[in-house]
């Protein structure tokens, strides 16, 4: 009896999960399935940002969502890390049993413009609230 075959996952749009949809562990679903660990934890970060807003109303918005925003980060980072993958080494790694070889093209390159873009702009963006919060109690914003 043969095995049957693995689906292909396309690299371009396990970038794309990762970007959009990171903070949640969209992508690792997509790759590894739903029962996942780091997915998992990654999608756990929503009810922590939640009881963290309903627990400490007076902590700023940037701390109580704090672990869903750190996720959304680390999403930005793995869709770098799964676009910058070579494809050889992508079907490999996912695609073993899929008989299909994966080729990246423009749109991959384009997702991952956005991705250094978004990341950077994010990660300032958080490192310059969280010093104004500490700092001046949020004087600035």
């Amino acid at each position: 009896m043969s095995k049957p075959m693995q689906t292909h996952k396309n690299k371009t749009f396990a970038t794309l999960l990762a970007l959009l949809l990171g903070g949640l562990g969209a992508h690792r679903f997509y790759l590894k399935g739903a029962r996942d660990r780091w997915g998992l934890l990654h999608l756990s970060t929503v009810p922590l940002s939640l009881l963290l807003r309903e627990t400490a109303p007076a902590l700023p918005g940037l701390f109580s969502a704090g672990p869903l925003v750190l996720s959304a980060l680390v999403g930005v980072l793995v869709a770098l890390v799964i676009g910058l993958t070579p494809d050889e080494k992508w079907d490999e790694r996912y695609n073993a049993g899929s008989g299909r070889q994966s080729r990246s093209g423009w749109p991959l390159a384009v997702l991952l413009v956005l991705a250094v873009g978004g990341g950077a702009v994010g990660l300032i963006w958080t490192i310059a609230r969280t010093f104004d919060l500490l700092y001046t109690g949020g004087a600035y914003g």
